[in-house]
């Protein structure tokens, strides 16, 4: 498979939205989606031809995509609609939520802390929790800041419903509420790969300390002011009740029962996953993540790509990026999926050939992953240099 290892990415998420889904989807039944209009503010042809029937052969309400270089958008195209049953086709410029792609924008938001040395890779985590130290496991009080971006901390993957039911107040509040279970109860031996919200959820509560902000300002005023990310926000996309932005399905392509914000895994998991925006500044991110990995001019110094774009001991994972070798990006690519069950993101870089592309759906479930693979792969087959997925 072209993905292999990514697969596996986004399925620890929220067991609310799991159960839920399981039960909308068993009260209910699947409904087609009409085929789109392909006349679409800013999309470009080429890739409306190659999307259009991706999306239709996996029957998603809608399928967006879009190619850039180092120095920003090639291409971009929307195909489908907002909502199964209706027919307001998407845009190029709609919002959609990037689920644990974000995760690499919370490293990205660890970086700026780093660079201004209020903060160092190697940290140990209990020096920001020094009330917890004698709570802890022993094993606890050794993990670092670098292992838990490279999900090598030993975390649970989420906290379980039972722990989430005390959480109060603000998200910030209950992330911070998190903390003393998130480290009192690890899950695993650190030093070994388990991919975990937890961990990221972990990263946000010490950027906030040490920024003396929610993980949501701090990433509005270090992350998306500076590289001018003017569509990004947090949480489902769009106002509720109006189809004014995508709509949330779940995996049997049923809408969700409702929309906006709240149409979301819980608030306090933000760093893990809760960012959305539109296609093109989701590709000024990517950009930024490709020219400062390049060594070229970008956003922070390139010590700081550097150490996000890694993989950790016996892994592929580095923070918030898979690292893996593919031909047809001359050597090293990096790709990351996102998910909250109701939408469907993914990227892949190519460093060495200066390119990159992106996918969004607003569905979740397993063929979205298949047909993200699908889309990926056509885009690149559109590369000018006519490069070839292996």
């Amino acid at each position: 498979m072209y993905w292999s290892f990514t697969a596996i990415i986004d399925q620890c998420k929220s067991a609310e939205m799991k159960q839920l889904t399981l039960l909308l989807g068993s009260l209910a039944v699947y409904a087609f989606c009409p085929v789109s209009s392909l006349a679409q503010t800013g999309n470009d042809p080429a890739l409306v031809a190659i999307l259009e029937p991706i999306r239709v052969k996996y029957h998603l309400p809608a399928l967006a995509g879009a190619i850039f270089t180092q120095d920003g958008v090639v291409e971009m195209a929307a195909v489908g609609v907002r909502k199964a049953g209706t027919d307001i086709p998407v845009t190029a410029n709609d919002l959609w939520h990037l689920g644990s792609d974000g995760k690499v924008m919370t490293a990205m938001l660890a970086g700026t802390f780093v660079a201004e040395k209020k903060l160092s890779w190697d940290d140990k985590v209990i020096s920001y929790f020094p009330e917890l130290a004698q709570k802890v496991p022993p094993a606890m009080k050794e993990i670092t800041i670098r292992q838990v971006l490279w999900h090598q901390a030993g975390l649970s993957e989420n906290l379980s419903l039972w722990s989430r039911f005390f959480l109060k107040g603000s998200p910030s509040q209950q992330r911070q509420m998190a903390v003393e279970t998130i480290l009192e109860y690890p899950g695993y031996t650190p030093g070994t790969f388990h991919y975990a919200n937890n961990d990221y959820i972990l990263i946000g509560v010490i950027l906030e300390k040490i920024g003396g902000k929610p993980w949501e300002d701090l990433m509005r005023e270090r992350i998306f002011a500076p590289l001018h990310m003017d569509s990004a926000g947090f949480g489902g996309a769009g106002t509720v009740g109006k189809i004014d932005q995508p709509w949330p399905h779940f995996a049997s392509g049923i809408p969700a029962p409702y929309n906006g914000p709240d149409a979301d895994n819980s608030a306090y998991m933000g760093p893990a996953g809760s960012v959305q925006l539109s296609m093109a500044d989701w590709a000024k991110f990517l950009t930024d993540q490709m020219r400062g990995g390049n060594g070229m001019p970008a956003f922070l110094p390139a010590s700081i790509y550097a150490d996000i774009q890694s993989p950790g001991p016996n892994s592929k994972y580095g923070f918030g990026w898979i690292i893996v070798q593919r031909d047809w990006a001359g050597g090293k690519a990096l790709c990351h999926t996102g998910s909250n069950t109701m939408n469907f993101c993914n990227c892949w870089l190519a460093p060495a050939k200066k390119f990159g592309v992106l996918v969004c759906m607003n569905q979740g479930g397993g063929k979205t992953f298949n047909a993200s693979d699908d889309a990926a792969k056509a885009m690149i087959s559109l590369y000018p240099d006519k490069l070839k997925p292996q």
